[in-house]
């Protein structure tokens, strides 16, 4: 089988190598027309905050989207997420609204607008319910009418890819991506390059090799994996602790509940014990707006008043 990839592209960092290199504009290109499928392909993109990979700094280097931008101007930001971060619909559309807005300025007209498009690299179940690994969101009626092209996201489940045979030969090209993004780390080139049939992927390959090998960009995807990795333990304590208080909370609650709701069978047993007594009287029965307002000891004392009034009848009888 040889020896196996050690390096996952599901780290920002190697993605934003993958994506984010003008070096390695092709598969910037392949990807985008894999995952967008357009009526023109694109054929040429310019990388808007490109990286480097001879002048990185470990200490500098923390904004690691790639944001690109094809020949007829429309915008692209490519993230990797290794988790479901909270809050994680709403970002994307900041993000994808974000640099719609930044391509006009004041008094410039609104057809100098291109798409924004947004596409999230998902290691992670986002929408359980639905089978499809791809999700795409666009400005529309829900019987389909489209209002504008100007914002678009997609969404890729990676963890929804079906893993199947090693030996079968992989044709569609976003397939190509899933199963790379999903299935190199472990795999040896040989039987990835068999897999994917695209001869885009020996690039892609020598890419992952490249950051293997080469000893600061090796030093920088181990920093960035532990980052990541340190990051989720936070944030499932968080978790972890978010849910704790809120099992204490709904305790608390549900205690409350029951003092309150005994509170008000009391409250509404000594009103009933009242209007008896108003009866027994011969008074007039109090509605309910007499009672609003009043404690449970007001009511109480109300009672006992009606029933040493009953007491004091009853001894001045014959």
């Amino acid at each position: 089988m040889g020896m196996q990839i050690e390096i996952d592209p599901t780290v920002d960092f190697v993605c934003k190598m993958l994506l984010g290199d003008p070096a390695h504009s092709r598969l910037t290109i392949h990807f985008l027309n894999a995952v967008l499928r357009p009526d023109s392909p694109i054929v040429s993109v310019e990388h808007l905050n490109p990286i480097v990979p001879q002048e990185f700094d470990l200490d500098k280097l923390s904004i690691l989207d790639i944001l690109a931008q094809d020949a007829l101007g429309r915008r692209f930001n490519i993230e990797v997420q290794r988790t479901k971060p909270g809050w994680l619909p709403e970002r994307l559309t900041y993000y994808a609204a974000t640099q719609l807005v930044e391509q006009i300025g004041e008094g410039d007209s609104y057809n100098r607008l291109r798409p924004s498009i947004g596409i999230c690299i998902l290691k992670a179940i986002l929408f359980p319910k639905q089978p499809e690994y791809q999700h795409e969101f666009r400005l529309r009626t829900t019987g389909g009418l489209e209002l504008t092209k100007c914002l678009e996201i997609h969404i890729l489940e990676l963890p929804k890819y079906p893993n199947g045979d090693d030996n079968r030969r992989i044709i569609d090209p976003l397939d190509q991506w899933m199963d790379f993004f999903q299935n190199a780390l472990g795999s040896s080139p040989s039987e990835l390059q068999e897999r994917l049939s695209s001869p885009i992927f020996e690039e892609a390959i020598g890419v992952l090799e490249m950051i293997s090998r080469t000893p600061e960009q090796r030093r920088y995807y181990n920093a960035r994996l532990k980052w990541q990795l340190d990051e989720n333990t936070r944030r499932e304590d968080e978790e972890a602790a978010r849910a704790a208080s809120m099992v204490e909370g709904i305790a608390e609650g549900i205690a409350e509940g029951i003092a309150q709701g005994i509170a008000e069978g009391e409250a509404r047993g000594e009103i009933k014990l009242i209007r008896a007594l108003e009866e027994l009287l011969q008074m007039p029965i109090s509605l309910d707006e007499a009672f609003r307002g009043k404690t449970l000891e007001e009511l109480q004392l109300q009672a006992s008043s009606l029933q040493e009034k009953i007491r004091n009848r009853s001894s001045s009888s014959p």
